[in-house]
């Protein structure tokens, strides 16, 4: 910066300054004492660019999106919501968090072990996260993200003009000593699925979350942020991170339970985050329909969803394709949630030829920083009879790799 302020006659200062205003727009992206580089496309250019249009005949598991079958009606909730609205009109100032969802919520997370701590809604996991990561975070600033991961992640990040630090992850969710590193150089927060990772299923025992949680204790300015998108379609017990860290956020999004359209996530955290997050949602949406949260909790009381049933057919379907991998010699990931990732030698040519086979998969590329290629494969209505003839398509593009966990 001094170089180039002689360069140009001016001062430092103002070096700095465009430094840091190319960074805030995503045009450059900064490498610590490696530099700062010119970003390959802009921060807002997303990965979901990475994907395929897929032709009318082909079957398409590359969407991630949950069963419809799976999904309740909503129709009588919102009928009956709409009927409370009309008794009971919501005008400005009303409290942001409907009261009954605010109990329920809360006695589930009790049950799960989460931390005590205030709570609001937001339109969705991402939109939380997003909102936690502004409340604390500077641009330039690094966060340390599950690799593979969530591509939204990843865009988010950069759009913020944050640096993403990747760490590895393994059936059991993030690895502990990359993750100690990463904090050890620099990294300020960290994104963590506690189970049904995207993509790879991952769900963090309590064994690892012990391990984790040291980790995070001996970094306690870390800002922890713990995504359970997975919370209805996984029947795996939650370990929370939560409590070691100064700063802490818990999502839990029910969409991929109740329907995507929902755009509906519970947020929780330690005092001053939740504030934070509060404060700029009055300043720009103001508050999440409370119409949607009473239909949320009318959902509830009907028990609309049974969660053991629908995790345990996302469960059936993973494992009967993870098994017929298995027996063709093919390794591949699914410990929870409804998608299998599967390594291949050669991601392009294995998505290529799986379509021409007549199965669309979503290439790794949309999900991986540093690690190794992939397919993600969505589970979710895949059914007994195609498994066969899938498994056998895709041993003809994976045969080339030896079984092995994440690095």
């Amino acid at each position: 910066m001094r170089e180039l302020a002689a360069q140009l006659g001016v001062n430092p200062n103002t070096v700095a300054a465009a430094y840091r205003t190319l960074r805030e727009r995503g045009v450059i992206e900064t490498h610590g004492r490696r530099g700062s580089r010119v970003r390959p496309t802009p921060a807002t250019t997303g990965r979901e660019r990475v994907r395929l249009d897929v032709p009318a005949g082909v079957r398409n598991l590359a969407d991630g999106n949950p069963d419809p079958a799976l999904l309740p009606r909503l129709a009588s909730a919102f009928a009956a919501a709409a009927e409370e609205a009309d008794r009971r009109p919501v005008l400005y100032g009303a409290d942001p968090v409907e009261p009954e969802l605010s109990r329920r919520a809360r006695a589930a997370f009790d049950a799960d072990g989460v931390p005590d701590g205030p709570l609001t809604v937001a339109a969705g996991a991402l939109d939380a996260v997003e909102r936690v990561l502004v409340a604390h975070l500077r641009p330039g600033d690094g966060v340390a993200v599950e690799d593979p991961g969530w591509g939204r992640v990843f865009d988010l990040v950069a759009a913020l003009g944050l640096r993403a630090v990747p760490v590895g992850v393994d059936d059991e969710g993030l690895l502990p000593d990359p993750l100690l590193a990463a904090l050890a150089g620099g990294a300020r927060a960290v994104l963590v699925t506690g189970r049904a990772q995207n993509p790879t299923g991952a769900a963090v025992g309590a064994p690892r979350a012990r391990a984790l949680r040291a980790v995070l204790a001996a970094h306690p300015g870390t800002l922890l942020v713990e995504d359970d998108h997975g919370h209805g379609i996984v029947d795996l017990p939650l370990h929370p991170l939560t409590g070691v860290t100064h700063h802490w956020a818990f999502v839990r999004s029910i969409n991929k339970a109740y329907g995507p359209d929902l755009r509906f996530a519970l947020l929780t955290g330690d005092e001053v985050t939740v504030d934070r997050v509060r404060g700029r949602q009055r300043l720009g949406p103001g508050w999440v329909s409370l119409l949607t949260q009473r239909a949320v909790v009318r959902l509830w009381t009907d028990g609309a969803v049974d969660g053991p049933s629908v995790a345990a057919a996302y469960r059936a379907r993973r494992e009967v394709l993870i098994g017929a991998l298995a027996a063709r010699g093919v390794t591949a990931q699914g410990r929870s949630g409804m998608n299998v990732w599967v390594p291949v030698p050669d991601e392009t040519g294995a998505v290529a030829r799986l379509l021409h086979a007549g199965w669309a998969v979503a290439p790794g590329a949309r999900f991986r920083l540093n690690s190794p290629p992939a397919i993600r494969v969505t589970v979710s209505t895949l059914s007994e009879a195609e498994t066969g003839p899938l498994a056998d398509a895709i041993a003809s593009v994976a045969a080339a790799v030896p079984g092995r966990g994440y690095v």
